[in-house]
């Protein structure tokens, strides 16, 4: 029987998927601005009037994993800023972390160096 090759999140690189501009505010705060592209989106535009561009403000835990996102760092480095930065107030910090990447990178807000056709 073969093994199944695990992925590590651990050793992912994030990069933020450029389709998506982001702004921050005065007290360090993200906002990541989605676009709202694709046919079903103009659609909806269209007939139910929903907004062209979505404003997503994120925690202080994700305005500073979001800054620090710049296409070399792992997630594994980026734990230990964490840690650094926040200490025990970041704690369970793998499995938060980890979940957040998951959801950030379900999002498209970030893409993986490698995995997603991004060149380091």
């Amino acid at each position: 029987m073969a093994k199944s090759k695990q992925e590590n999140y651990l050793d992912f690189v994030p990069v933020p998927n450029p389709k998506n501009s982001w702004s921050e505010d005065d007290k360090g705060i993200v906002t990541i601005d989605m676009v709202h592209r694709g046919f079903y989106a103009s659609i909806a535009q269209k007939f139910f009037h929903t907004p062209r561009v979505s404003h997503i403000a994120l925690d202080e835990y994700g305005s500073f994993l979001w800054k620090e996102i710049d296409g070399v760092q792992s997630v594994g480095d980026l734990a230990r800023k964490m840690k650094a930065q926040f200490g025990d107030k970041a704690e369970p910090l793998y499995d938060r972390l980890v979940k957040y990447m998951q959801i950030l990178h379900n999002n498209e807000f970030i893409l993986f160096v490698g995995k997603d056709k991004v060149k380091p």
